[in-house]
């Protein structure tokens, strides 16, 4: 009888979604390859520093340095990231192995628990919501999500968010610590005030219903994955707001030239996410951006053979935003995403950006 291949040993942050997401990768592993997996939690520098902006001390690579720099040790076998947390250029001698299917990709207004949205648009606010209403959506209406895109009709999405917008009035105190979000929420709430807000999901909704914040912005894909899409107030359409690249993808990270571990991870590949993953980060790295840098960029399959992606930069004040799609088949995702980010730069994209990158340097270098 042959041995049992080895235990793999999996690396991930310690949150509450980021051990939903290592458990889901070890579960799929061991479902297709009979390979067992060992979590193990490593604290990032953007675990530490809970309190600042991210804008303010790095960006999101916080968040994956010392887990790949754990991998490039031989410490771990394998990473697993929220992909929209990578960076565009991954360090030398790692690649992205494999993605899992998508959840929903789109942004998501959550209010606070006390405060319901009614389908005939009348608003009440109440302690205890009625069992047939789940903050503004009736659990009937849920949009229904194959592969992270979701078939409920666009115009749905738009009526639910513009029902929300008014809700919240003409200046709401909005968390969110994105530049992304910010830029681009400014268009449906120009008066707003924009705070930042840290934390792992929990606690950002314990400081939304303990009302520091009127609303909050999260990713719809995390409160579904944790059971939480009953806290989904509405969704935020990507004609409001494209979704940073990668959101809702799970990315499995290894070493380059790890025939075993490839062989490994090579089944839980779901073909139409890694094309969206493959487009969108191709879209990020043509432009030079960041994390932290205002991009959006959204990939969807219109049929078995051919895939569209739309992306967006965006100054920070929301005045000015340059757009651009393109179609092609799954097996080109980066030639495509590379083809919209020259569209971009060619519309004058790069101006934006320099413009974001020397803010964000401005402010780091006050910073003590």
């Amino acid at each position: 009888m042959a041995d049992r291949p080895a235990g793999l040993r999996l690396g991930t942050r310690g949150s509450q979604l980021a051990l939903w997401q290592a458990n889901a990768v070890a579960a799929r592993l061991e479902e297709t390859g009979g390979r067992p997996c060992t979590i193990v939690v490593i604290k990032t520098s953007g675990d530490r520093l809970q309190e600042a902006p991210l804008s303010e001390v790095g960006g999101k690579r916080l968040f994956v340095k010392e887990i790949e720099d754990a991998l490039l040790r031989h410490d771990i076998d394998l990473a697993v990231h929220s992909s929209k947390d990578m960076p565009a250029i991954l360090p030398d001698g790692l690649t992205i192995g494999a993605a899992l299917a998508r959840e929903d990709p789109l942004d998501a207004l959550v209010l606070s628990e006390r405060v319901r949205l009614k389908a005939d648009t009348t608003y009440e606010t109440s302690e205890t919501p009625e069992s047939d209403v789940v903050s503004g959506f009736s659990r009937t209406a849920q949009p229904d999500v194959v592969s992270g895109f979701s078939r409920t009709a666009q115009p749905d999405v738009v009526s639910g968010f513009s029902r929300t917008v008014e809700l919240l009035g003409s200046s709401p105190r909005i968390g969110t610590s994105s530049v992304r979000r910010i830029a681009q929420l400014t268009g449906p709430f120009p008066h707003a005030r924009f705070l930042p807000i840290r934390g792992n999901l929990d606690t950002r909704l314990r400081k939304l219903d303990g009302g520091e914040y009127d609303a909050i912005v999260l990713a719809a894909a995390g409160l579904r994955r944790l059971g939480m899409a009953s806290r989904i107030s509405s969704l935020v359409p990507a004609s409001a707001c494209v979704p940073a690249p990668g959101q809702g993808i799970v990315a499995i990270e290894m070493r380059e030239n790890d025939p075993s571990v490839a062989a490994a991870v090579r089944p839980v590949d779901d073909p139409e996410a890694r094309a969206a993953l493959d487009a969108e980060r191709s879209v990020v790295e043509t432009l030079g951006g960041g994390c932290q840098t205002p991009i959006g960029a959204l990939a969807s399959m219109l049929s078995s053979d051919e895939m569209e992606i739309m992306a967006v930069v965006i100054s920070l004040d929301g005045r000015r935003a340059v757009r651009g799609t393109g179609r092609g088949k799954p097996s080109e995702a980066a030639v495509i995403g590379a083809r919209v980010g020259r569209q971009l730069l060619a519309d004058g994209a790069g101006e934006i950006l320099a413009e974001a990158q020397r803010a964000q340097g401005a402010v780091e270098g006050i910073q003590p």
